[in-house]
């Protein structure tokens, strides 16, 4: 059974999501300050956290900042409506995805959904285990993990799956909004960049190959190529 932990100081919010989330079957729990939150999140055994940016106690970047440094549990952050900032913020801390404030509760349904739909399809695929070896990067898919010239690279379950995808591709371009319905679960509006900046991160975390060059390639206005080795 899917649990989720909500961090939110608005508590009428708090209960009308834990309503509606209820209804979709989706049982839930909410705590009302950062610290309390991060506490939950070291004991409990959550499925997902929906936390927010402005928090008491303890900032919601800061939670995220902690959370990832002894967990990959999804967090969809919530953000303030036009506050690009934060949202990037939190998506280079490692949230997995974000949805401004106001939002309905189908939306973020929907968003929920999105990434229990990913990580139950990547477990599936990763009961047939193999292996993947391109430009010193090896992708292990029965541990999930991803070196580098023998290096362990510290992946987020995003970076991850965008990875996987592209080096199941190796040499051809793999559209962004292929990508996004793969990977994030639904499609891209013309404002957002949550896309671009977990592939910011990922080719960060890759480095260069041994030319010099990065591993994946911009196209630009179509999508992205992780280079095909040429031997």
């Amino acid at each position: 059974m899917k649990h989720i932990l909500i961090i939110d100081d608005d508590t009428e919010l708090c209960e009308l999501l834990q309503e509606y989330l209820t209804a979709e079957q989706l049982p839930s729990e909410c705590v009302h300050d950062g610290l309390s939150g991060l506490n939950k999140i070291k004991e409990g055994d959550y499925s997902l956290v929906i936390l927010d940016i402005m928090l008491p106690e303890m900032n919601g970047l800061d939670v995220l900042k902690e959370i990832r440094t002894f967990s990959k549990i999804p967090v969809i952050m919530l953000t303030a409506k036009g506050d690009e900032i934060d949202r990037i913020l939190g998506l280079e801390l490692g949230a997995d995805d974000y949805i401004p404030k106001p939002f309905s509760p189908r939306e973020l349904v929907a968003r929920i959904r999105a990434v229990f739909r990913r990580l139950d399809i990547t477990d599936n695929k990763h009961k047939d285990s193999y292996k993947v070896e391109l430009n010193g990067v090896v992708l292990d898919s029965s541990t999930k993990s991803v070196s580098k010239d023998g290096q362990i690279l510290s992946l987020t379950e995003v970076e991850f799956s965008l990875l996987e995808q592209l080096m199941h591709s190796a040499g051809n371009v793999v559209e962004r909004q292929d990508l996004a319905l793969k990977v994030l679960g639904r499609k891209l509006t013309y404002d957002d960049r949550s896309l671009d900046v977990h592939m910011s991160n990922l080719r960060k975390k890759l480095g260069k190959n041994q030319g010099g060059n990065d591993l994946i390639k911009t196209i630009r206005g179509i999508g992205y190529l992780y280079v095909k080795p040429e031997n």
